[in-house]
């Protein structure tokens, strides 16, 4: 391998030499009256289109589209005395404001393709000298890196994207000539002789491409009704919510980025998996890395410990010390109370608590009493709500006496402290991605942040996709959503008919009531934009017959797609047994609490609820049925999870693209060991 690239190393440098020739040679013919300094760095931006861009050339600035997306880029030959760009100096004719200004009527011309406008960056390049900090959302790059940095952007486009989209704006934007390299015989320049043609830099950034596989495409492109919600000035929260598969994530990276850059203060971007942020971070600072420092991407339950660690306010978390305390409340006053005749496990009971108590901040029996007890099957009379209540104190009771707190705590204390705190507001912005697997009190929260101030709250989700018991409505938490403050996105563009039908014949029967408290059928009419997925069913008599048919649909996939493949399991537990399963077979394993955005050739492992927010172009679910079959759901609480855990298979089944492979065994379960 090592001689291969030595021997591609040695022809990209001849070559290159050949291209930096023919491009000084070009431009000294074509563009005689600019300075110097302007000269070179066309050059550059010259030799980047024999390799898959197109540059437009204007009067103050020129165009480049290419594999890395669209850049603007404004040439300079110094700066004012004492000032650094960073300060707003004027750098060639326009400056700082011409640039941005040219941008923004770039991204207006894009925008009308489709092109999210976050993929268009300006950029300004200092003639004859180094790099230096930038201004504002302007990426400053020295004339010695310009050529070597945008060849290495990342992939974003296709070569037929960049073709329609130089075209569209050759025609759109004024006064563009399209310029392209033209190899032929002429005198020669030795392209090392200024020290200004970074050969190494532009040979190495080559390469490095040449290795890398393109990111998905829907980081850079958005339908334009998506474009339109992610410019739109909303005059206070708003809400986007779509069945699953409409680009509801999409959009809210696209707004967290286009706030970003319209705003000075910092965006907050939170969810509940505390796996996301750090996918969902990769993806912006992919797509938008001028702004992506200023955008916070965490989980709900850590920004609230750093909230509260920051103001100096104690929290004492330990989430095993709370876990034994409930559990003493409940061989205490629940396991031989009226509680165990409905539901004799105490994880239901657990979670009336979590989610519907203190998840909803309810401090007095006598507003539990009436409180409704959304997506919770089994009716509670006030007897028996009086049960729950006995149960709900005597657990405060042993946690208060260890000293500790559990995550609803947290929350809590959080909204306490935000509400009686003055001045102005931590964030300019707050995007809730995966709203509906909140608790009531983290809505709260985080509209606490930014209160109704426009553009300042983001609410994203869909109550279909709830992983988590319980619910809300919106305004429970004194949200108030107005006219077309409220979108809904009905265009799936990742899922293919046969893998959308086969994730809806799971739920087609599970009426569910949105966060507008509106009951929704569980098989809802989306427009499809993909028709390429597959659905493949393996039913096999045993166990072992499936898990062998598994490692060879894993071992069958194309070289490098392990990259975007996921195996999903419903449990921890069989996530172990298939971690064994896949060691054993030397198949490379990424567990999705390690992953972070970044391809990586190994199968992504994980729950069904990790996979929130996430997608990959082929998923396998193995033994997907089981948890719709163990057991007879005869209860109203047994009917309860069944809805959940289907629930969660919809969530899995909507994560594949291309390939949805489902395993099932048909054959008597096999003893246990």
């Amino acid at each position: 391998m090592g001689a291969g690239l030595s021997q591609e190393a040695r022809r990209q440098e001849r070559l290159l030499r050949e291209q930096w020739e023919a491009a000084r040679r070009q431009v000294r013919e074509r563009r005689g009256a600019a300075g110097d300094g302007e000269r070179r760095v066309l050059a550059q931006l010259l030799v980047l289109t024999a390799r898959g861009w197109r540059l437009l050339v204007g009067r103050g600035d020129v165009v480049l589209v290419g594999p890395g997306g669209v850049f603007v880029v404004s040439v300079g030959v110094g700066v004012g005395a004492g000032a650094g760009a960073g300060d707003g100096d004027v750098v060639g004719d326009g400056g700082a404001a011409g640039l941005l200004a040219a941008a923004r009527g770039t991204e207006s011309a894009v925008a009308s393709l489709g092109m999210s406008p976050v993929a268009v960056q300006p950029v300004m390049v200092r003639a004859g000298q180094g790099p230096d900090g930038g201004h504002e959302r302007i990426r400053v790059l020295g004339e010695q890196e310009v050529g070597r940095v945008l060849l290495a952007q990342p992939r974003r486009l296709r070569a037929e994207s960049v073709r329609a989209i130089a075209d569209h704006l050759e025609r759109v934007l004024p006064d563009r000539e399209g310029l392209a390299l033209q190899q032929g015989a002429g005198p020669s320049l030795h392209p090392g002789s200024d020290g200004l043609f970074d050969l190494d830099g532009l040979r190495d950034a080559a390469l490095e491409g040449a290795r890398r596989a393109p990111i998905e495409q829907w980081m850079t492109f958005l339908h334009p009704d998506q474009v339109a919600l992610v410019r739109r000035n909303w005059s206070g929260p708003a809400r986007i919510s779509g069945p699953a598969g409409t680009g509801k994530t999409v959009v809210a990276l696209h707004r967290a980025a286009h706030l970003a850059r319209r705003t000075t203060g910092r965006i907050l971007y939170v969810t509940f998996a505390n796996n996301l942020p750090r996918v969902q971070s990769t993806f912006l600072r992919t797509m938008a890395p001028a702004v992506a420092d200023r955008v916070d991407f965490r989980s709900l339950h850590s920004w609230a410990q750093e909230f509260l660690q920051e103001r100096g306010v104690p929290v004492r978390l330990n989430g095993d010390k709370a876990e034994t305390a409930f559990s003493r409340a409940w061989t205490h006053v629940g396991r031989q109370g009226p509680l165990a005749r409905i539901d004799p496990g105490p994880g239901y009971w657990h979670e009336e608590i979590d989610h519907v108590i203190k998840g909803r901040g309810l401090t007095r029996f006598e507003d539990y009493a009436v409180v409704p007890r959304r997506r919770r099957r089994a009716g509670l009379h006030r007897t028996q709500r009086q049960a729950v209540w006995e149960l709900y104190e005597e657990y405060e009771a042993r946690r208060h006496e260890r000293g500790v707190h559990d995550f609803n705590d947290v929350l809590s204390i959080a909204l306490a402290q935000a509400s009686k705190e003055a001045g102005p507001p931590p964030y300019a912005a707050v995007v809730v991605d995966e709203v509906q697997d909140l608790t009531l009190v983290g809505v709260r929260l985080l509209h606490a942040l930014v209160g109704d101030a426009p553009n300042g709250l983001l609410l994203v989700g869909d109550g279909q996709q709830s992983v988590y018991p319980g619910g809300f409505r919106i305004t429970d938490a004194g949200i108030d959503i107005r006219g077309d403050r409220g979108q809904v996105l009905r265009t799936n563009y990742r899922n293919s008919r046969q893998i959308l039908d086969a994730a809806l014949a799971v739920v087609a029967d599970d009426v569910f009531e949105d966060l507008d408290g509106v009951p929704t059928p569980g098989r809802r009419d989306v427009d499809l934009t993909y028709h390429d997925g597959d659905v493949v069913r393996v039913a096999e008599p045993t166990a072992d017959a499936h898990d062998r048919e598994l490692v060879g649909a894993l071992r069958a996939l194309p070289d490098g797609a392990l990259a975007d493949t996921a195996l999903l399991c419903p449990s921890k537990r069989a996530l172990g047994h298939y971690r064994r399963l896949l060691a054993r077979a030397e198949i490379p394993v990424r567990p999705l609490e390690q992953y972070d955005g970044r391809p990586v050739d190994a199968v992504k492992l994980g729950t069904y609820p990790r996979a929130k927010g996430l997608e990959f172009k082929n998923v396998f679910l193995p033994r997907y049925d089981t948890a719709l079959t163990d057991t007879v759901p005869e209860t109203d609480t047994a009917r309860e999870r069944a809805e959940l855990m289907r629930s969660r298979l919809f969530v899995a089944m909507t994560r594949a693209r291309d390939l949805l492979w489902l395993g099932s065994v048909t054959g008597p379960p096999a003893p246990r060991r």
